[in-house]
C-alpha cells in the first residue's frame, strides 16, 4: 500500500465525482446519459426516455430533526428527488424510498414522516414503488431514487447553452438559506434555554421555502404548452454560481450575470441585514431553492417575459470571457463555484 495520503477535501464535491467516475465507460445503447448532470437517460422506447435520479439524505448533515418536523422531511425529501427530474425537462413518475433507522424513532414519528412522503406523492402524482428498510446505529438515512420520462427529443441537459442565449429563473433566490439561519439561530437559543419560546412570527415565507420547498412542475408544464425547449437546464439546490458553473463547464461558454434582475424576495433581504449578510452573496451561494435555472434563444425569451415570475438574469458569452457576475454599479466580478466540500462537515 502506498504511504502517499491525499485528503478528500482536498478535491472538493465537483472533483471527488470527476475523480471517482471519469473511468467508468458505459456499454449499453440503452444508457444516453450517465454520470454528470441532474439525472440519468435511459431509453427502452423509440419516443420515450427514462429519467432516474438518486439523493441520500443523512441527519447532522442535511438535516436537523430539532427544527424539522418529520413530516416536512418526509415531503422535502421527495420533492429535492422530483426537482432533478423537471430539470431535465421531464415528468417523474415513480419513486423508491430506503431508511435507516435506530430504535429512537417510535412507529408514530416513521407514520409522520410516511405522512409526509404520502402528500409529497399526490401533490405531484407520484407513486411510491419500493424501497428497503434497515437498521442505522447512529442518525436517519433517507435514500430516495426518482423515475420519470420525457420525449426523446425533448430531453434538456446542461451541456446545451449557447453565445447569445439568454438565462432565465423560476422564482427568487436565498430565501431557503435565510430560513435555515433562523432556525439555527432558535436552535442555539434554546440550547441555551429550553424554556425559550422560538420567536419566527412573520417568518413563515422563509421558514417555508427551508422547510417545505417546491419543485417547479407548473414551469416545465408552461414550457411545454408554449413549445418551448431550454437550450440547457438545471437546478439550484447548490447555489446559482454552482449551477451556472456546471451549466458553463458543461457547455463550453461563459455568462454573465447581472445583480439588479437576481430576484431576491424582501423577507429575504430585510432578514439577510440583519443577520450582518450580503443578500446578493445569499442569493448566489445559499443553495436549496430548487427554483429551476435555464437558457433558451432570444426568440423563445419573448414568450416567458412576465410569465409567473420568471426571470432573465443574464446571458451566455463566450467561454473566454469567464463566469462574470455584474453589480448594479457596473463592478465586474468573478462567479466561484462553491459546492459541497467534505472539509465543511468536519
Amino acid at each position: 500500500m502506498s504511504e502517499n495520503r491525499t485528503e478528500v477535501a482536498s478535491l472538493g464535491e465537483f472533483g471527488l465525482i470527476r475523480h471517482l467516475t471519469d473511468s467508468f465507460v458505459n456499454g449499453h445503447h440503452s444508457t444516453i446519459k450517465g454520470i454528470g448532470d441532474d439525472a440519468a437517460v435511459i431509453q427502452y422506447q423509440d419516443e420515450k426516455v427514462t429519467l432516474i435520479s438518486t439523493d441520500l439524505l443523512l441527519e447532522g448533515i442535511h438535516f436537523d430533526l430539532m427544527y424539522c418536523p418529520l413530516k416536512h422531511l418526509g415531503y422535502k425529501a421527495v420533492v429535492v428527488n422530483l426537482s432533478d427530474i423537471y430539470a431535465m425537462n421531464g415528468t417523474p413518475k415513480q419513486i423508491t424510498l430506503s431508511i435507516g433507522i435506530s430504535n429512537r424513532f417510535s412507529l408514530e414519528a416513521l407514520d409522520d414522516f410516511y405522512n409526509g412522503v404520502k402528500a409529497a406523492c399526490k401533490a405531484y402524482n407520484v407513486d411510491l414503488i419500493g424501497g428497503d428498510t434497515t437498521t442505522s446505529l447512529k442518525g436517519f438515512v433517507i435514500s430516495i431514487t426518482a423515475i420519470g420520462e420525457a420525449d426523446k427529443n425533448k430531453v434538456v441537459y446542461r451541456n446545451g447553452a449557447k453565445e447569445g442565449d439568454l438565462i432565465f429563473l423560476t422564482g427568487d433566490l436565498g430565501a431557503a438559506f435565510i430560513g435555515l439561519q433562523l432556525l439555527e439561530r432558535e436552535k442555539q437559543l434554546f440550547k441555551e434555554d429550553p424554556n425559550i419560546t422560538p420567536d419566527l412570527d412573520n417568518q413563515d415565507y422563509l421558514v417555508g421555502r427551508q422547510l417545505k420547498p417546491e419543485a417547479q412542475k407548473t414551469c416545465i408544464e408552461k414550457l411545454a404548452e408554449l413549445n418551448i425547449v431550454p437550450s440547457s437546464m438545471i437546478d439550484v439546490s447548490d447555489g446559482l454560481s454552482s449551477e451556472m458553473f456546471h451549466i458553463c463547464t458543461q457547455s463550453d461558454v461563459g455568462c454573465l450575470l447581472y445583480e439588479e434582475q437576481i430576484p431576491i424576495d424582501a423577507d429575504t433581504y430585510e432578514t439577510a441585514l440583519k443577520f450582518n449578510l450580503d443578500p446578493i452573496t445569499c442569493a448566489v451561494n445559499g443553495g436549496e431553492d430548487y427554483e429551476l435555472l435555464f437558457t433558451v434563444t432570444k426568440d423563445d425569451a419573448q414568450k416567458l417575459y412576465g410569465l409567473f415570475g420568471m426571470k432573465c438574469i443574464g446571458q451566455i458569452t463566450n467561454k473566454d470571457k469567464g463566469l462574470i457576475l455584474e453589480s448594479k454599479a457596473g463592478m465586474k466580478h468573478e462567479l466561484k463555484a462553491q459546492g459541497w466540500n467534505i472539509a465543511d462537515t468536519l
